[in-house]
């Protein structure tokens, strides 16, 4: 899945979500999503904007984690996957993705 697909997939599944107060940056190799949680619905794109938590990971591991193969608690714990900024807003994710 290409950054653009995945971007795509995460509009759709935010269109449905209640807006959650924060703004969240992926930030991969391949290019950055942006999700503006002051939104509601939460708005998504791929503006490489500040943060209140940048979450730096590969694309494939976004991918695995957005179609839920791979745990966010189990890629934070063997560095697949780290935290920049509030990790609380880190934590708010879990909903907003599935």
């Amino acid at each position: 899945m290409t950054l653009a697909e995945l971007t795509e997939k995460m509009k759709t599944g935010a269109g449905s979500k209640q807006g959650f107060g924060n703004t969240v940056k992926f930030s991969t190799p391949d290019g950055a999503i942006y999700i503006d949680g002051n939104q509601n619905p939460p708005t998504v794109s791929n503006d490489d904007n500040a943060a209140d938590c940048t979450i730096k990971m590969s694309l494939s591991d976004l991918v695995d984690m957005v179609g839920g193969k791979l745990d966010g608690m189990t890629a934070f714990m063997t560095g697949k996957l780290k935290i920049e900024g509030d990790m609380g807003v880190a934590m708010k994710l879990q909903s907003i993705l599935r």
